[in-house]
């Protein structure tokens, strides 16, 4: 590799620590190629790759993308992974393949600009994905709302049911219906019986007409005689 191809490499690796979220280094000993193929394969999926540089050129990338802190993991053959994407998932990927392979030891990185160990890159590996913490996010924030839809609905139910007996008493526009008129009570029968009391005052005076009469004769009588 001339001093041109060598600083291509430079600057090609200074460029991907300056834009990765995270970087992992590995101890690749003992590691097949298929194995890389399908590491790099998982790798690409969370969004990272898996790239095996030479550390004096590591290092002169590192300088130059002010990552300094990656130096002191540049000790024996080492790969590197740049993390674009999850940190967490690029992390587990790698912890399953050192399961696998029994190879990929950590020798530490970077996140954020911050340097992390081996243990800290294991206990990252640990963490839930970025995809697992937004639907978990997603269902604690819908939750509530689901128990406030159900409200909306128990209350819309309700009135709907109390408009619909309304509507059955008759109560619709907030008046109630007129209620029926009671019929007219029967009239006493007082003036039938009045010309039944008109004869019998008829009566009377015809009977008294002719009792003056008969005393009138008799004293007319009388009168002869003497």
């Amino acid at each position: 590799m001339n001093r041109d191809e060598k600083a291509a490499v430079v600057d090609r690796i200074a460029g991907e620590l300056e834009s990765s979220q995270a970087v992992f280094a590995v101890d690749y000993r003992g590691i097949t190629v298929s194995q890389v193929a399908d590491l790099r394969a998982k790798l690409r999926a969370v969004d990272a790759t898996f790239a095996v540089v030479k550390n004096s050129l590591t290092e002169r990338a590192a300088d130059k993308a002010g990552a300094e802190a990656l130096k002191a993991s540049l000790e024996g053959p080492t790969a590197l992974t740049f993390v674009r994407g999850d940190a967490a998932a690029a992390a587990k990927a790698l912890s399953d393949a050192q399961r696998a392979t029994d190879v990929l030891a950590f020798k530490g990185g970077l996140m954020d600009g911050k340097a992390v160990s081996p243990e800290d890159i294991g206990a990252i590996a640990k963490l839930p994905s970025r995809e697992v913490l937004y639907a978990q996010l997603v269902g604690t924030v819908a939750a509530p709302l689901n128990g406030l839809a159900r409200t909306l609905n128990a209350l819309i139910s309700g009135i709907a049911v109390q408009l619909g007996q309304i509507r059955d008493q008759g109560l619709v526009g907030g008046s109630a219906a007129p209620a029926a008129e009671p019929e007219p009570a029967p009239e006493p029968e007082a003036e039938a019986a009045a010309p039944a009391e008109v004869e019998a005052t008829t009566d009377t005076d015809t009977t008294e007409n002719q009792t003056d009469a008969a005393a009138e004769a008799g004293d007319a009588s009388d009168a002869k005689e003497d």
